[in-house]
């Protein structure tokens, strides 16, 4: 018996932030400061919270850090109708494995990354997909290839779609024409009715929010932009949910998607983009400091300056209580 209905609850749309991994200065987990995240985002009024993706750093598996890190999130989660998704990747066996654990764990579904698959043909991906749907309820993931994914046409996402476990997508190549291949893909396959469909594509989120193609939405953002003033985010899908035709979210998109540039580092190909959303948790008092498993990752040059600019013109964006 579930919890409560997460399934309706995704289906309706919520904000789900892409959890960021708190470190030591000696580069291990703080633990009070990870699950302490998790308090944040939920008590920000997040529907859910997505663990071990890439915003978590794909470095903790190797690291030893998977488990641990999926139980922190859980446990501090315990209680709440909040919606629990694990990252999920590599080939076969370690992807089943992973979901295997996150299902034990209590997560009600895994983001599927497909960036260990680079040369496989749909078919394959498709058989993957099916395979570690077996174990977990499936959300889709178009990753974009900047940070790893490949390049999936609407064929792909058609016949993704019509796995009966896969119960929502992550759109996110950072690219509109192949957005559109995941909303055409979904709305050829039927199942449009009962897949959720989620922007996580951080540099157009408000007029994603916004969009409609052949009578489908998409209804809300799992997002690593989310991980960063994350009660704002809240009140902004509510707003947009209420009065899509408000001209207010036309003005604020081009602002968000210029903080999102500074804070993602655009400008150095997304090279600081795990330290941009840990220095604005940092600012806010959440995280201790901005380190990543690999000591070579950081803010790259005129990063900071970037983040102070937007810092400073878009206080209505930032969390700050």
């Amino acid at each position: 018996m579930e919890r409560f209905n997460w399934r309706a609850r995704l289906r309706e749309g919520v904000v789900i932030p892409a959890h960021p991994l708190a470190l030591t200065a000696e580069r291990k987990l703080n633990e009070r400061r990870q699950a302490g995240l998790t308090r944040y985002y939920l008590d920000a009024g997040a529907g859910g919270v997505a663990v071990g993706v890439h915003t978590t750093q794909f470095g903790i598996r190797e690291r030893g850090l998977y488990e641990p890190v999926l139980r922190l999130a859980a446990d501090a989660a315990r209680g709440r109708d909040v919606i629990r998704i694990a990252g999920v990747c590599g080939e076969r066996a370690q992807a089943v494995r992973e979901a295997e654990l996150a299902a034990r764990l209590g997560y009600d579904a895994g983001l599927l990354s497909l960036g260990a698959l680079g040369s496989a043909t749909t078919h394959e991906l498709i058989e993957h997909a099916r395979a570690v749907g077996e174990v977990l309820p499936l959300v889709g993931f178009y990753l974009q290839p900047a940070v790893g994914g490949r390049v999936l046409d609407a064929t792909f996402w058609r016949r993704l779609a019509e796995i009966e476990a896969v119960v929502a997508i992550k759109i996110a190549p950072f690219h509109q024409y192949r957005t559109l291949d995941v909303l055409r893909g979904v709305a050829e396959s039927g199942r449009g009715g009962e897949i959720a469909l989620y922007t996580g594509n951080d540099d157009h989120i408000v007029l994603d929010l916004l969009t409609r193609f052949q009578g489908l939405r998409m209804v809300g953002g799992l997002l690593g932009q989310w991980a960063v003033w994350t009660r704002r985010a809240v009140k902004m899908l509510e707003g947009i949910q209420r009065n899509p035709q408000d001209p207010e979210w036309l003005e604020l998109a081009p602002k968000l998607t210029d903080a999102n540039g500074a804070i993602f580092d655009v400008a150095n190909g997304f090279a600081g983009c795990i330290a941009g959303v840990h220095e604005v948790l940092r600012r806010e008092g959440l995280l201790e400091g901005i380190w990543c498993l690999d000591p070579e990752e950081g803010l790259s040059p005129g990063q900071m300056e970037e983040i102070d600019r937007v810092w400073r013109a878009y206080p209505e964006l930032r969390d700050g209580e």
